[in-house]
């Protein structure tokens, strides 16, 4: 029953996710009428600022609370996505706004790959392990009708 409960809470965090992303990409779309391919690197790099604004937190403040660590985080990885965001807009969607369709979708491109790389570039492209930040107390409900561990 444990296994089953943190399965459906893994698949709402995952659908949740691809419904952001896909709200986003909708929103854009009926924006400015261009599908930006570099919407999922940028959710991207909002995950990294937050992986290693986490790490810095955990080394720097060794005693802070989990949950203060990640509110932190999430704020830190909203700013930096939504300046990545303007940027993005304000240097190559922006100029190319009046020009045939093909162009913007070549930048949406161009920008997806470059954001991919740099992203390469800044944090390696290795298998990423975080210490656990926030301790998950056991109920005692689950304690008592969980088998024991046997090593």
């Amino acid at each position: 029953m444990d296994v089953l409960l943190q399965q459906i809470i893994n698949g709402l965090v995952l659908g949740s996710m691809y419904a952001l992303v896909a709200l986003g990409y909708t929103m854009v779309y009926g924006i400015i009428n261009l599908i930006n391919f570099a919407h999922g690197e940028v959710l991207m790099v909002g995950a990294l600022t937050s992986w290693t604004v986490i790490g810095m937190m955990q080394d720097a403040m060794p005693g802070a609370p989990g949950w203060i660590i990640l509110i932190l985080a999430t704020l830190i990885a909203c700013v930096v996505a939504a300046a990545l965001n303007f940027a993005i807009e304000k240097i190559a969607y922006r100029p190319l706004r009046n020009s045939p369709k093909l162009a913007p979708l070549i930048t949406a491109i161009g920008m997806s790959i470059l954001l991919q790389t740099l992203a390469m570039i800044i944090w390696k492209p290795t298998t990423r392990l975080t210490r656990p930040c926030c301790r998950a107390r056991r109920s005692t409900l689950v304690a008592l009708s969980s088998p024991p561990h046997r090593s």
